[in-house]
Parts: C-alpha cells; sequence; structure tokens
C-alpha cells in the first residue's frame, strides 16, 4: 500500500512536472519607508501601529493610537498579554456577517469588540466568486476591475458605516486596534481616510499603504509558489488573479479618492459632509493624535 501511495505521488509530482504553467510573479509595489513597528504575534498577519510620520503641518503622528491587522481568528491566548502590554482596549471589525461567521476573532474577555461591515455578503458572494476563480471563469483583468470597482464602492456605498466606524476609532480615548481579513483593503482604505482627516500628505498616506505589501511579503510568496507548484489541481484558475487578489497597488487607493473626489468634489467636503467632522474638530484630533 505504501509503494503505491508513493507510486501515485510520483506520477502526480510528474504530471505537474510536465503539464503545468510555471508562472513568473511580477514584483509588488512596496512602501519606501517602513516607518511603522511591525508587532509579531503569532498566528495574526499585517499587525502593525501607525506612528512616527509626519503631517502637512509639521506634526507627528502619536505612536501607539492606532493598530491595525488581519483577522484574529487564530490569535492564541497566551498572545493576550501583548494586546493588554499594548494597551489596547477595543477592537472594531470591519469584516461582514459571512466573514465573521466563519472565522470569529478569538479574543480576551477585557476587550470591547465591535463590528462595522461597510457592506454586507448576503448573497455569500466572496465564496461564489472564488468559486469562479479555481474554474478558470476569472483572469487578471476581470480580477482588477473587481478590485478597482470595490475599492470605489466602499467609500461611497454605505456612508453611514464609515462614519460610524471613523468616529468609534477617532473618538477612543483608549488605543484601538481595526482588522478586516488580511488587513490591507478595508483596513488600508479606513486608514487612508484616517490619515487625510489628521492632514497627512499623499505620499505618506500611500507609503502607509503600500507597507502591507512590505509586511504580507513572505506569507504572499510562501502562498502563490504553493499554488504555482499545485497548480495541477485546479489547472484552469488563472494564478494571475491570485497574484492581483493578494498583493496591493496604489491604483486601488486611487479608485477611493477618485470616487469621492468623483461624487463629493473634494476630500475636505467628504469629511465634513458624509463623516460629519467639521473644520473645528478636525483640529481637535490633529491636536488629540500628533504632536
Amino acid at each position: 500500500m505504501k509503494n503505491l501511495i508513493k507510486i501515485s505521488f510520483l506520477f502526480i509530482s510528474l504530471s505537474c512536472i510536465f503539464s503545468c504553467k510555471v508562472q513568473q510573479f511580477s514584483t509588488p509595489e512596496y512602501g519606501k519607508s517602513e516607518t511603522e513597528n511591525s508587532i509579531k504575534i503569532k498566528k495574526v498577519n499585517n499587525f502593525r501601529t501607525l506612528g512616527n510620520i509626519k503631517n502637512s503641518e509639521g506634526k507627528i503622528l502619536k505612536e501607539g493610537k492606532f493598530y491595525r491587522s488581519g483577522n484574529l481568528y487564530k490569535l492564541k491566548n497566551n498572545s493576550f498579554k501583548k494586546l493588554d502590554k499594548l494597551g489596547i482596549k477595543e477592537v472594531i471589525d470591519l469584516r461582514n456577517a459571512k466573514e465573521i461567521g466563519d472565522k470569529p476573532d478569538n479574543l480576551p474577555g477585557n476587550i470591547s469588540y465591535k463590528k462595522y461591515s461597510a457592506f454586507e455578503d448576503q448573497g455569500d458572494q466572496l465564496s461564489q466568486a472564488k468559486k469562479l476563480v479555481l474554474k478558470g471563469k476569472v483572469n487578471a483583468s476581470d480580477a482588477d476591475k473587481r478590485m478597482l470597482d470595490f475599492y470605489r464602492e466602499y467609500v461611497t456605498e454605505n456612508p453611514e458605516a464609515i462614519k460610524k466606524i471613523i468616529t468609534e476609532i477617532l473618538g477612543s480615548d483608549q488605543p484601538v486596534l481595526y482588522h478586516c481579513t488580511a488587513g490591507k483593503d478595508r483596513t488600508g482604505i479606513i486608514t487612508a481616510v484616517i490619515l487625510t482627516i489628521l492632514k497627512f500628505d499623499k505620499d505618506t498616506i500611500y507609503n502607509d499603504y503600500l507597507l502591507s505589501n512590505n509586511f504580507r511579503k513572505d506569507l504572499v510568496e510562501k502562498r502563490l509558489n504553493l499554488a504555482n507548484n499545485l497548480h495541477f489541481i485546479y489547472p484552469k484558475m488563472d494564478l494571475k488573479v491570485l497574484e492581483k487578489l493578494s498583493w496591493i497597488e496604489s491604483d486601488y487607493l486611487d479608485a477611493a479618492f477618485d470616487e469621492i473626489n468623483k461624487k463629493y468634489g473634494s476630500t475636505d467636503v467628504y469629511i465634513q459632509q458624509v463623516l460629519g467632522i467639521s473644520n473645528d474638530k478636525r483640529e481637535e484630533y490633529i491636536r488629540k493624535f500628533t504632536y
């Protein structure tokens, strides 16, 4: 029986060598300046704090006020002390109900947990999209378009949810950890909006956004290489799609800001009218979170 298994595995391996396409993956955009501190917490990806960055008025963001990450589903109980040491008393989950139901956060009992999804996947569209990818019915161009559409819709389709998220984070007197699934898209957009409110310049905001590629590099490369080596399992799948969905691009964040400008005229108007933050309140936030 063992010999049969070995022979079968060898056959599959050889079949893959001769029939699978070897994919050459492109180099993603990386953040140029790693000003943020990556915090190593077992089984939690892309965990970091914002800080050590200067805004357009020369003020520096206080470190340890905002924390961001991927989901906390696999957070170990022995890591709870790390969250406590960081002073984190509140976690805001940006995922939708389906994602949370499948992989709920594992958190200590003394942390306040809140969920604010800017979109609800009532029809389980995420799972359906994954099936289409595996069947090869989505190509890289389709994936790119879907990502751009997602960024456009996230900031404008459910403005009340975005307002609640931003108000909750900026209104807290304790360090807040907010996250989505990978900590790169929804978390990246919310962070970009927060930094815009605090009057950080575009280069600084985009650098912070692209740092998710820096901090997720090893994880993504491992996944892409594994998918490449096991491509014979889903031979119709376009690996370029997986690559597109694994990294973030400045074009995606451009799409979000362009949609804000198109719909509201400017980010300043969006901040005032949609988020309900007056100029005085904005200055109050700047004093609160910078020095």
